[in-house]
């Protein structure tokens, strides 16, 4: 409902104002050159999507076994968070360049690359919070019981720190496709929305822009969903909110 009225408020504004559309097209325009130009942008999104995921994947794979690996250490592992903190705040979109000139900026891996960092860092911190965070009593029961280090780990610390993994995955979904998109923006195949955006934009058509910004939101809410879809699946014990 909300977006509904921006969408009205958008367009009532542009056409009242005459605002010239190079620097804000109506809604109206968009929405008529995204279906216009559908196939084009389904063609571009295609590959797009192919960096995202792959990026959620590479990434969130490296994340958790950085997790598992950083947990079994516990006395370090605060350490190593604040450390995994202080590195994820550097520009990692700023990385693009870099391997676009180390595998080829045509490469679809040098994008994955970036999407992959871009997941990497909430889904770690964010799992090994959850590995981290055994209740006295789980502890205490599984001593008792002669359990060993890796007993612990299989039947408390990765079932505790699944809804946390989730919540990493839900961040990194949306980061991804941030990553990628930027990514595009250095180089990469003609036919992928990143690419779309800058060109069309270079040449002052701005409906197609915003018509493939529109598509990469799509793109964005789509994994988010994915995610949400996959912690409903995983851990079905802990309905997490939006």
């Amino acid at each position: 409902m909300v977006g509904l009225v921006v969408l009205i408020l958008w367009e009532g504004i542009v056409r009242l104002a005459q605002v010239p559309s190079f620097i804000l097209p109506a809604p109206s325009d968009v929405i008529a050159t995204f279906f216009s130009r559908f196939g084009e942008l389904m063609s571009a999104a295609r590959v797009t999507t192919v960096g995202v995921f792959g990026g959620i994947l590479m990434g969130g794979a490296l994340a958790v076994i950085a997790s598992l690996i950083v947990s079994l250490f516990e006395r370090f592992a605060k350490t190593a968070l604040v450390l995994v903190a202080i590195i994820s705040c550097a520009p990692v979109v700023a990385l693009a360049p870099i391997f676009n000139a180390w595998f080829g900026a045509t490469n679809i891996f040098s994008k994955i690359s970036v999407a992959a960092i871009m997941v990497f860092f909430p889904v770690m911190v964010n799992t090994t919070r959850g590995l981290l965070a055994v209740t006295p009593l789980h502890r205490e029961l599984l001593d008792s019981l002669g359990a060993s280090r890796g007993q612990l780990l299989r039947f408390v610390r990765i079932p505790g720190a699944l809804p946390s993994l989730i919540d990493g995955l839900k961040v990194g979904s949306t980061l991804a496709v941030i990553g990628i998109i930027v990514a595009e923006y250095f180089g990469g195949t003609a036919n992928a929305l990143g690419v779309m955006i800058a060109n069309s934009a270079a040449l002052s058509q701005f409906s197609l822009t915003w018509a493939a910004v529109f598509a990469a939101s799509i793109l964005g809410l789509t994994a988010y969903g994915l995610v949400l879809l996959l912690g409903r699946t995983v851990v079905p014990w802990k309905q997490t909110a939006l």
